[in-house]
């Protein structure tokens, strides 16, 4: 594992990995919500890195990068990030894969600078939009019920509604030692960028229609954090005829980490159409 710092929007420093051949087919990697690279620790450990560049990086604010106190609310700064670690690491022709939250930021990179180093583009268990009534009904209730709690400057109870969440996110029970695993890269996280990513307004569904590579949306059918009809709803979004779904019948929000052999083949196979 190759480990670099990038600077990204705002002289934010950017904690970031890579694994596989250095003239690879790139993949980069974004996390969700209060995650960090780590997330993605199956698919960097995999066969994938046999054949395929794969990069992953600590958003601002979260794992080992840089934690301002404000910025989460300007989408040209979450833009830059990604271009900055694309440059960085002279990254062309990327399929970009963008779990939960990451969504957010892999739009907010095209429509700041279009797709002209994307291959295609992977929507895990994505959203496209946040702060509306349209977006909230598109997630689960019981995921808006921990919200207050995951932003907490109380530690008992912003650790107990963490690890709420953290179970919340996959269909079956945890192993303890993933369970610990997830929830130590989530306390990391101070509850002030938490609370920022979820006070954020953004509405990209016009930019999801006008993405002009091939895409690929994945979602858990048992997701519980956003519900099956927030996956159909983003399924409708990109222009159908370079659109893809696979539903993960067993898989809740984390169908890389629940069913990583069948994730790791599509994507293998994404990468491989894509590539021609």
């Amino acid at each position: 594992m190759r480990s670099h710092t990038v600077r990204g929007g705002g002289d934010v420093d950017l904690h970031v990995v890579e694994t596989g051949p250095s003239d690879g087919e790139p993949v980069l990697f974004v996390h969700g919500l209060s995650q960090c690279r780590l997330s993605w620790t199956k698919q960097l450990e995999s066969d994938l890195a046999d054949d395929y560049r794969l990069v992953a990086f600590d958003n601002r604010g979260h794992g080992r990068s840089d934690k301002p106190r404000d910025g989460y609310d300007d989408p040209d700064l979450w833009a830059a990030d990604v271009r900055s670690v694309l440059e960085s690491l002279e990254l062309d022709d990327v399929v970009l894969v963008a779990w939960s939250y990451a969504g957010l930021i892999a739009l907010d990179y095209v429509d700041r600078y279009g797709t002209d180093r994307l291959a295609g583009l992977n929507l895990v268990d994505a959203v496209s939009k946040i702060g509306t009534e349209e977006a909230t009904a598109l997630l689960d209730p019981g995921y808006l019920d921990l919200l207050q709690g995951m932003g907490s400057t109380d530690a008992e109870e912003s650790v107990a509604a963490l690890e709420s969440f953290v179970r919340r996110c996959v269909h079956d029970e945890l192993p303890p030692d993933d369970l610990y695993f997830m929830l130590g890269f989530n306390v990391v996280v101070p509850p002030y960028v938490r609370n920022a990513l979820r006070d954020r307004t953004v509405v990209h569904d016009d930019v999801l229609a006008t993405v002009d590579v091939p895409a690929l949306v994945t979602h858990g059918a048992e997701d519980r954090i956003v519900t099956p009809e927030g996956g159909e709803a983003l399924a409708d979004l990109p222009p159908g005829d370079l659109t893809s779904v696979s539903v993960y019948p067993d898989a809740g929000h984390t169908p890389f980490w629940e069913a990583p052999e069948r994730y790791d083949r599509e994507l293998r196979e994404f990468l491989r159409d894509v590539h021609g």
